[in-house]
């Protein structure tokens, strides 16, 4: 059994970060065993080291699998709401309160089966070591759980400002392509009417879609393609045969989660940079694939090609600044949401098609179906 099978009750995104807890707390269990026999020894109460090991191990060990694992298992109980898993106070306390000296319990059990004795005698020989070895140990081990849980809200709390920052500097995204649309509505209506009829049919589709996207960061990679195609239909009546699109997502991915609108700047970038500057316009294909357990998003069109600035500057961080760079802010927006939800499981590599145009292809863990824990 390998550690993905061993770890698939468990978030995707939260398995390195555990096991990354799980080594911090054996590399303090080591310090607190080499504590622990040197003080014995000191106190003239020599004792193995391996012994002093074991204690440590085995109850800092249990006391991290009733604290850290049961906000996963027990998420519903705990009401441990996803992406972060962090219970509020009143069930974090009591599972605290429970899950700690338990651990503590199951981890001296196993010490005293190693050592071929009963920590529990020492009650009656010296209640104050007793109390103090007890003490000692629940002390450590709240303040590490609490170290654990402060970090996690921490970053909890850093991310959810990070994803509000961005969501806001999405909204300046659609001004543009909703003034330019209505402008070509006003001027359809008195000159096509079954062309501003069907315009005005994808724009409310798309209006309807966008409002119910931007209530939540993730959404089905459907709901991103149905987006998609009501916003490059509007833009087909606007340049007429200058632009041509396809759509190609695979049924079996439908239900994907995806970051809601981390297609649309790309999309938006293509038209305005890559094919309306053209004389005969283009093409764009939008697709959806799989790659072992990422997904990936591309994004091709036959228009001018990014320029090097371009290219360079999405590379640079996201800032709110209203001066923000020209050509390349849809880029560095899609770069940063991807960072800030995924971290180093996902990417954006850009690259120059050879016949001509741009090619963006984003990577991200596939979950399929729609994770709405």
């Amino acid at each position: 059994m390998n550690t993905h099978t061993l770890l698939a009750w468990l978030p995707p995104h939260h398995r390195r970060p555990m096991l990354q807890r799980l080594l911090i707390v054996w590399g303090v269990a080591l310090l607190i065993g080499l504590a622990t026999w040197n003080g014995n020894v000191a106190k003239g109460h020599p004792s193995a080291l391996d012994v002093s090991m074991v204690y440590a191990y085995a109850i800092s060990t249990f006391i991290w699998l009733l604290t850290d694992v049961p906000r996963f298992a027990f998420k519903r109980l705990l009401r441990s709401p996803a992406p972060y898993y962090w219970p509020p106070a009143l069930p974090a306390t009591l599972m605290l309160l429970v899950g700690i000296p338990l651990g503590y319990v199951l981890g001296t059990l196993v010490g005293d089966a190693y050592a071929g004795w009963s920590t529990w005698e020492l009650w009656h020989l010296n209640r104050n070591r007793f109390l103090g070895l007890m003490v000692s140990s629940i002390v450590i081990s709240f303040a590490f759980v609490a170290y654990f849980q402060q970090r996690g809200k921490a970053e909890s709390l850093a991310n959810e400002v990070t994803q509000a920052q961005l969501m806001l500097l999405q909204s300046q995204l659609e001004p543009h392509m909703l003034f330019n649309t209505l402008a070509h509505l006003r001027a359809l209506i008195g000159q096509d009417t079954a062309r501003a009829h069907a315009m005005l049919d994808h724009l409310n589709d798309y209006l309807r879609t966008t409002l119910h996207a931007s209530r939540q960061p993730l959404h089905p990679l459907a709901d991103e393609f149905s987006r998609l195609g009501d916003y490059l239909s509007l833009m087909a009546i606007r340049m007429g045969p200058r632009l041509v699109f396809e759509l190609n997502l695979p049924p079996a991915l439908a239900t994907s989660s995806v970051p809601s609108f981390i297609l649309q700047p790309l999309v938006e970038n293509a038209i305005r940079h890559g094919l309306e500057p053209q004389v005969s316009g283009g093409r764009i294909e939008v697709q959806a694939q799989v790659e072992g357990q990422q997904l990936l998003l591309t994004v091709r069109d036959n228009g001018l090609g990014i320029s090097e600035l371009a290219l360079a500057e999405s590379a640079r961080p996201l800032t709110p600044a209203t001066e923000r760079p020209r050509a390349s802010w849809g880029l560095t927006h899609v770069r940063q949401r991807l960072h800030t939800l995924y971290g180093e499981r996902a990417g954006m590599h850009i690259s120059l098609v050879a016949t001509g145009g741009t090619c963006v292809v984003l990577t991200m863990p596939f979950n399929n179906p729609l994770d709405k824990a």
